[in-house]
């Protein structure tokens, strides 16, 4: 498949490196000094198991450069969205899917309020990685990544992007429920991203602290409670599923992007995550004080500037 990266960052660098690495044809959009560092020295990714690889990758900051691709991975931050999806028509043919790793579930509206119907495949993912230096993608915690179609179809587009990426190495899968399981990671990343946040602790000592653990909970509870509410069927168990995977699988140094960004002083996705969140419980009588209040704290950092640690 030939394929467009736009957004190469942790995920987008991780998944098109591994694509390449497996004889893809794959080009990266980028900009800056990670540009820069690709062009000239290539791409290193460094794996949480320690391997680490470097290839020759192709990069561009200008997607008016390639001509039509069977794939574009979108991966850029929600609030980047609507200026990347206009930015990517050149790549776009009468068959290439735009396939959507991002955070939020209304992705599809956005990209097919710009582009026929039929393009748009929903991603999940739950792989964190961000640009340790230019030039370098660091990968901390790789799980899975799943795809679908968004009327819940089997597809011969599916079955190749995922067998594709498991010859690459990535845990991948294909689902036939994507409008749910996007909610799912949805509330997922509000209500333990938002944990972590307020109390500025990586995953380890947020489980270790009884009570942070309880404000995690609380906080996915509320989100199961406001996506049952629109009529989307989310498990009541997720978060205490969601505790168990935290123990058994995701590393104590974790932390999301969100809370990389706060860190870094960069642009916040808050509004469209936890302050959508809060939105939608107003709408539909739900309450959400603990998302409210994630929301609150953050408000102030929305369009960037260095919190005080």
């Amino acid at each position: 498949m030939r394929i467009a990266i736009m957004g190469s960052g942790g995920l987008g660098g991780y998944c098109g490196s591994t694509l390449a690495r497996v004889g893809e044809d794959v080009t990266f959009i980028a900009r800056g000094g990670h540009l820069e560092a690709i062009r000239s020295e290539g791409l290193t990714v460094k794996l949480p198991s320690g391997e680490e690889f470097s290839l020759d990758a192709k990069a561009t900051k200008d997607p008016g450069e390639i001509r039509p691709v069977d794939l574009v991975w979108l991966c850029v931050k929600t609030y980047d969205t609507d200026a990347a999806a206009e930015q990517i028509r050149p790549m776009v043919g009468p068959e290439t899917m735009i396939v959507s790793i991002q955070n939020w579930v209304d992705n599809e509206k956005r990209i097919e309020g710009i582009f026929d119907p039929g393009h748009f495949v929903p991603g999940v993912s739950y792989v964190n990685g961000l640009i340790e230096k230019p030039g370098v993608i660091f990968v901390r915690f790789a799980g899975m990544t799943s795809f679908g179609e968004i009327n819940g179809s089997v597809t011969s587009r599916i079955e190749q992007l995922v067998g594709s990426l498991q010859q690459a190495g990535v845990e991948v899968e294909s689902r036939t429920d994507m409008p749910s399981f996007l909610w799912d990671k949805c509330v997922v990343i509000c209500g333990v991203g938002g944990a972590k946040i307020l109390v500025r602790q990586p995953m380890g000592p947020v489980l270790a602290t009884p009570e942070t653990t309880g404000l995690m909970i609380r906080l996915l509870r509320e989100g199961v409670a406001v996506a049952q509410g629109m009529g989307i069927d989310l498990s009541p168990e997720l978060p205490d599923k969601m505790i168990e995977f935290a123990h058994n699988r995701i590393p104590p140094t974790h932390r999301t992007s969100m809370f990389e960004d706060l860190l870094e002083g960069k642009r916040l996705e808050v509004e469209a995550l936890n302050g959508t969140l809060v939105r939608l419980g107003s709408e539909h009588g739900v309450e959400t004080p603990l998302h409210f209040a994630v929301y609150a704290a953050l408000k102030p950092y929305v369009n960037g500037g260095l919190a005080t640690l």
